[in-house]
């Protein structure tokens, strides 16, 4: 492997949320940013441009967003319009952005369960109401059960808040499901939002990402897609994201509600942004072989473990794990107890679950595993 996933650095005593949030004690599996070095790509590039030693009012780097339209059509065959694209400081932003610009105070929005918290707060920020759009399992997967939520339609829903690939649960949408969530939005009138973050970190072989406003020129003209190099690099502490949005109208909108609210991006993010767009590839394909490996075995070890269930996520490197068969009243303050920190479920919409992080070393992997193995016999010996 040409590039060290092995290697262990020590984050407990640098500014990491993710590893200062629990005490020593904890082994942090939670907030999703991995603990892998970024590439040398990015960190050379950084470093020239913090040795130019200027830091004023930036403008775009010169072929950032080139960078950008070249990934999305090599990766995904989406040819994207360089007017299309708006840059952020964080995905969050833009699903407030989104819900503030293309809903009214008596509107409300449309989002699935589980979801990613923000997208519940960003409804809740603005004050708009909220339909939780259930997701159904099947087989390995999460995906949108539209006739139970066809029954849940008042009338006043404009904005449909899509993630794909899904977090949690690690569903990549198949071209047939984004179809049928489109048929929605066209039926109803809808505004799309698809948060596609994770558009990079696909897992499953065969599986192709498909960005939602690919879909059709329709498709395109009434959403706003939102990607970002941050978790496929490990790079979410500096704040790159962009949203791409076809319609001018709808651009405009989502402009002219940020400004003098949301800040434009840091000069050293977009440093960042353009050099893994432009030469991380080879860096992301290793990566993906390692946490191929490191899914492959947490979903192993779960599965043979009395009490708890996991979906195999397609992308991602975040495990949707169901412990309601453990008989404990909250799962994540057990599994701390225990030295492990996950994400809660309950922010995602089921108490009952956990998600576990598993963009760690293979060695930190195995300690964790073999946390969860002493915490599940501890249950059973409570049971």
């Amino acid at each position: 492997m040409a590039f060290n996933f092995d290697e262990e650095i020590n984050r407990r005593h640098s500014d990491s949320s993710k590893w200062n949030t629990h005490d020593e004690s904890v082994l942090p599996m939670w907030v999703a940013d991995t603990d892998f070095r970024s590439p040398a790509c990015i960190t050379d590039a950084l470093i020239a441009r913090v040795e130019h030693g200027v830091f004023g009012y930036g403008a775009h780097p010169k072929g950032l967003v080139q960078a950008f339209v070249d990934w999305c059509e090599r990766r995904y065959g989406w040819r994207v319009d360089p007017q299309w694209v708006v840059f952020l400081p964080g995905i969050v932003a833009g699903l407030n952005l989104s819900v503030r610009a293309f809903t009214a105070p008596d509107e409300t929005t449309i989002a699935p369960t589980p979801i990613y918290p923000p997208f519940r707060k960003s409804a809740a920020f603005a004050g708009r109401g909220q339909i939780n759009a259930p997701l159904q399992t099947r087989g390995q997967r999460l995906t949108l059960d539209i006739d139970s939520l066809r029954a849940q339609l008042t009338g006043r829903e404009k904005l449909l808040m899509l993630c794909n690939p899904q977090n949690p649960g690690g569903t990549a949408y198949r071209r047939e499901e984004l179809e049928a969530q489109l048929a929605l939005a066209q039926e109803r009138d809808l505004i799309v939002c698809s948060d596609e973050i994770h558009c990079d970190l696909i897992l499953e072989p065969g599986v192709r990402h498909i960005p939602f406003a690919s879909l059709s020129e329709d498709a395109a003209r009434r959403s706003i897609t939102l990607m970002s190099p941050s978790k496929t690099f490990n790079i979410a502490g500096l704040g790159a994201s962009v949203a791409v949005i076809p319609d001018a109208r709808l651009r405009q909108r989502f402009s002219e509600t940020r400004a003098g609210i949301v800040p434009n991006v840091d000069v050293l993010a977009l440093t960042a942004a353009e050099a893994a767009w432009r030469a991380g590839e080879p860096w992301l394909e290793e990566q993906l072989i390692y946490l191929r490996r490191n899914r492959d075995r947490l979903y192993d070890a779960i599965r043979a473990l009395p009490g708890l269930d996991m979906l195999l996520p397609e992308a991602t490197y975040l495990a949707w794990v169901d412990a309601s068969g453990l008989g404990v009243d909250n799962p994540t303050r057990f599994f701390k107890e225990q030295g492990l920190g996950f994400s809660p479920g309950a922010d995602f919409g089921d108490p009952q679950y956990v998600r576990i992080n598993f963009g760690c070393t293979a060695a930190t992997l195995e300690t964790a595993i073999a946390r969860l193995t002493r915490a599940v016999e501890a249950a059973n010996v409570r049971a």
